[in-house]
């Protein structure tokens, strides 16, 4: 699968009119630091010497996991159907997020292992839960697709409700089992490097995460996967919709927030797929999850925050948009020198 005929570049002639324009404000050149640097990504990907200020669109991906049945998580399957439950009811933390940036919020049911079919959200389950990835693939390849194709409908959704700016959040226990196992077959690394605690396990529950992503890994180890492939034997349903989520937001044109673990394993999914997708993405900050930072790397990410977390649902990627408002009205309304009769700095 590729984009190839729809995906465009960003406006490199929008950027550097946008880094002139820094060049030209009352400030010494480089004091807001990253800030300049952010301003003029969003002017590029606008296609807009001032970029507009950002809309914010989050979509939140859940779906259920047959690798819990190894013991990886502190927490059991059923969780991920009361927590949808949660967020349709508004209790949980992307929802007081969502509300605080005035930002449209969709949870969409890509895979969920229990009956949440009365809940008012988006019905769209491949199927109920993936198999156990240490044994058998998650999926299968048509199945993985479907779920991209689910992704890839709520990007459309988001961005035809006047959205510029995408986020896409995650829920599914077992998910950074399936997420460790992914970056580290796309990424080269090891399970050492990579497996953390997720939602708390202890020190034997770590080690027997480890063993299950190796053994994963291994199970697939002397095959050549396409980037389907590998998405299909080794991921998630929601994982493989937000890659498409990633993959639909970049092929219209809007940049995509990637948020923690589970966010960046999706991002190197749909990287993996689409090579010029990087153009697109930006990484709102760094999970406290062992080995977020190493998949950042790898997509040739560098996180705008790092405040500890390791919540997911979309979380710290909400808490990145206040900043980069005021990056672009810091841009946009800042006087120039010449507005402002102060002389500039002498050449």
């Amino acid at each position: 699968m590729t984009f190839t005929d729809t995906f465009r570049s960003p406006d490199f002639a929008a950027y550097q009119a946008a880094r002139a324009r820094q060049a030209t404000l009352t400030k010494p050149a480089g004091s807001l630091g990253r800030l300049e640097e952010l301003a003029c990504r969003f002017a590029a990907w606008q296609g807009k010497t001032c970029p507009d200020a950002l809309r914010p669109a989050i979509t939140v991906f859940a779906g259920d996991h047959g690798v819990t049945a190894e013991g990886v998580s502190a927490y059991p399957s059923v969780v991920t159907g009361e927590m949808v439950r949660n967020f349709a009811n508004g209790g949980a933390a992307i929802c007081v997020l969502a509300h605080s940036l005035d930002a449209r919020l969709e949870v969409v049911d890509a895979g969920v292992l229990s009956d949440v079919s009365a809940l008012p959200i988006v019905h769209a389950k491949v199927r109920a839960g993936t198999g156990n990835l240490a044994r058998e693939a998650a999926m299968t390849p048509a199945q993985a697709e479907a779920a991209l194709e689910v992704g890839r409908q709520a990007a459309r959704r988001a961005l035809a409700s006047g959205a510029n700016l995408l986020i896409a959040g995650d829920m599914g226990i077992g998910n950074t089992t399936a997420s460790a196992t992914l970056i580290c077959r796309l990424a080269g690394l090891s399970p050492e490097r990579i497996v953390g605690r997720g939602t708390g396990l202890n020190e034997a529950g770590l080690e027997t995460k480890r063993q299950v992503v190796r053994v994963a890994l291994a199970r697939v180890a002397s095959r050549e996967l396409s980037a389907l492939e590998t998405l299909a034997e080794l991921g998630g349903l929601e994982i493989a919709a937000m890659a498409g989520f990633y993959l639909e937001s970049a092929a219209q044109g809007a940049p995509a927030l990637v948020d923690g673990f589970i966010a960046s394993a999706a991002a190197l999914c749909a990287l993996a797929l689409e090579p010029r997708l990087g153009d697109w993405l930006l990484a709102s900050h760094r999970s406290e999850e062992t080995g977020h930072l190493l998949a950042l790397h790898a997509l040739k990410l560098e996180p705008v925050l790092d405040l500890g977390m390791h919540l997911g649902e979309g979380s710290g990627a909400a808490l990145c948009v206040p900043l980069l408002q005021m990056a672009i009205r810091l841009h946009n309304e800042m006087a120039t020198f010449a507005e402002a009769g102060i002389t500039g700095k002498a050449e």
